[in-house]
């Protein structure tokens, strides 16, 4: 009657066994570390590894261990102060061809990491990281908006052969577009009217000029102003996954504020780069009269033309293109670094969309065998000390990072060669991948929260569950003898289950999160109350042990099935509906109720079935 199967106990024992080795990562912690990463490719990474250890060793400094892979250095310490000033040390010695950052690097043992165990992800309030405070700067939305209308009515007057003087953005903001004839004016006025409904456009005559002015209204204005927050949140959220950042937030503050909260992150240089970066791509034909370049760098472009500098110096100090834009970045919908096979460098391959494909197939069909330049623009903010102050600025720079002669016509799918090296190739197909922001962000705050106010946080949080857990322990003991210490293994067991799960899923722990594994401490024994009391209550109403056993776990399965799923289904919701903090706490609470269901009902029942399922003449029962 109360007997289990081989197989369940089989099964008992490998869920025990493999939840204990992917909980055991997060025993070991993590060594305070230096990480140092070269800049653009500047220095191999086995030759830093062995200048930092030179420098290390010469000062005195005592450290773990050292890891090398492609991309960084990584340097464990024993402690954060030995970590902090070693990272001076190296900063001051080996100048500025790398960036050295701290770093927090899991301690896990070969062995484990051979299986993929993994500790699980703290955040921010436990582990430590950055928080970033950001504002959109809203006008420049605007603007941007006006310099794409700019261009799409340049590419519809083309298109329909329409001819005109000049298009321009005016100082109150307006696109004026300039006409030597009415009647190309009025076939203008009704092209741009059949496709620009949201704008309102106006007539007029000047200097013996057709006018045709375009104005946004603040209607426009906002839902543009709005747009550029929301696509930025995107844009910010597709850059942090590319960073690796487990459960990051990234939420909206107010109309034009955004927050950025990066867990377990110390390389804030390295996340305000490509977080607070605005890269995009501009495809123009170059101006073959001036290439190569041979004037000197102070020498105004030619009139029609612009001219930037080159990345590479194989395409000459500058490079002068034609004003027209063939293409810009907007397009692009993905992008992967990968090696050239013909010559072994690094290249970027681009996916445009159909619209962009289209476009950019019927520019280069008409320039087969001329030279196209790729421009890589980027904005970012640079701190500076000026008497004594910190700072910081947008630098706007605008390179050509390839040209290339168009052998045949351009569709939705080609490659970028020429770049410096590999992690340049990795850098631009990531930006271009996640997309270019919608509008230029300002860091106007930046806190880094210390791993040593993460670990207090840790402490009281541990502390609590505990607490709780002795507390519970005690009173199960007590009330329900050996039953109750049954039930207890099954709540220490619930403990390893849920940090394993955390680990398995690289979830994120946060404050809220063990509040929730607080609440799972006192409702995973709910099951066992629920069925030892109905084993008192059938012992009661005069069944035998054996028969009493088993009327109480059937007949208590459904209460417990009802009170779980209920409680489930909150948590989930609060998961599909909250942000932040409260899903840390649904989630915990989600797997905590996952796993007490099956240390309830399957664990404590093995164990009892064990103890008591064989005795053919039990008399009473110790509950």
């Amino acid at each position: 009657m109360n007997r289990y199967p081989l197989w369940k106990y089989l099964v008992l024992i490998i869920a025990i066994v493999i939840g204990v080795l992917y909980a055991l990562p997060n025993v070991f912690g993590e060594d305070p570390s230096v990480q140092i990463t070269p800049v653009r490719g500047a220095v191999e990474t086995t030759e830093i590894e062995r200048q930092a250890r030179e420098v290390l060793d010469e000062e005195g400094k005592e450290y773990i261990a050292t890891e090398v892979d492609e991309e960084r250095v990584l340097i464990r310490f024993r402690s954060s102060d030995a970590q902090v000033d070693a990272a001076d040390l190296l900063r001051a010695r080996l100048g500025n061809d790398v960036t050295v950052a701290l770093n927090l690097a899991p301690a896990t043992p070969d062995w484990l990491r051979a299986i993929n165990a993994a500790p699980m992800y703290l955040g921010l309030d436990l582990r430590g990281g950055v928080h970033f405070l950001m504002d959109v700067d809203m006008d420049a939305a605007v603007t941007q908006s006006l310099e794409r209308y700019q261009t799409d009515f340049r590419n519809q007057l083309r298109q329909e052969r329409i001819r005109y003087g000049r298009i321009e953005v005016d100082d109150d903001n307006r696109i004026v577009t300039r006409f030597n004839d009415a009647a190309d004016r009025e076939r203008a006025y009704d092209k741009l009217r059949s496709e620009y409904r949201e704008l309102d456009l106006a007539e007029e005559e000047r200097d013996g000029q057709y006018w045709l002015i375009a104005t946004v209204p603040d209607e426009e204005k906002d839902e543009i102003q709005r747009f550029a927050v929301q696509q930025n949140i995107t844009t910010l959220r597709n850059r942090v996954n590319e960073l690796g950042v487990a459960e990051p937030v990234i939420q909206q503050q107010g109309t034009s504020r955004i927050v950025v909260q990066l867990p377990g992150v110390q390389d804030t240089a390295r996340a305000r780069e490509i977080i607070g970066t605005t890269a995009t791509l501009e495809f123009r034909m170059v101006d073959e009269d001036h290439y190569p370049y041979r004037g000197e760098a102070d020498d105004p472009a030619p009139p029609g033309t612009v001219k930037y500098p080159a990345r590479n110096p194989r395409y000459g100090d500058y490079v002068v293109m034609e004003r027209e834009v063939m293409l810009t970045g907007e397009y692009i919908i993905d992008a992967s670094s990968g090696i050239d096979q013909e010559t072994g460098g690094p290249e970027v391959n681009i996916r445009l969309s159909s619209a962009g494909g289209d476009m950019f197939n019927r520019a280069t069909r008409e320039n087969v065998g001329n030279s196209m330049a790729v421009v890589f623009i980027e904005t970012r903010q640079e701190t500076r000390e000026e008497d004594g102050e910190s700072v910081t600025e947008r630098v706007r720079t605008e390179e050509v990072i390839n040209v290339a002669t168009i052998q045949e016509p351009l569709s939705n799918r080609f490659r970028i060669t020429g770049l410096e090296d590999s992690s340049a190739a990795r850098d631009l197909a990531l930006l271009l991948r996640a997309g270019s922001l919608a509008a230029p962000i300002d860091i106007i705050e930046e806190r880094t929260v210390g791993p040593s106010m993460g670990q207090e946080n840790i402490d009281r949080g541990v502390m609590a569950v505990v607490i709780g857990f002795v507390l519970v322990v005690l009173f199960m003991a007590f009330y329900y003898r050996v039953f109750g210490l049954i039930a207890n293994m099954a709540l220490m067991l619930n403990l390893v289950f849920i940090v394993a799960v955390l680990s398995m899923l690289q979830a994120t722990l946060t404050l809220p999160g063990i509040a929730g594994i607080v609440l799972t401490v006192g409702m995973a024994v709910d099951a066992n109350v629920l069925i030892f009391q109905r084993i008192r209550e059938e012992i009661a109403a005069g069944l035998s042990p054996q028969q009493a056993i088993h009327s109480g776990y059937a007949k208590a399965l459904s209460t417990i099935a009802d009170a779980n799923i209920t409680t489930l289904i909150a948590a989930v919701v609060l998961f599909l509906f909250g942000s932040g903090p409260i899903q840390g706490f649904a989630v915990t609470l989600s797997i905590g109720i996952v796993t007490s269901m099956f240390t309830a009902i399957l664990g404590t029942r093995a164990v009892v079935n064990l103890i008591y399922g064989r005795k053919r003449r039990l008399t009473r029962l110790a509950i």
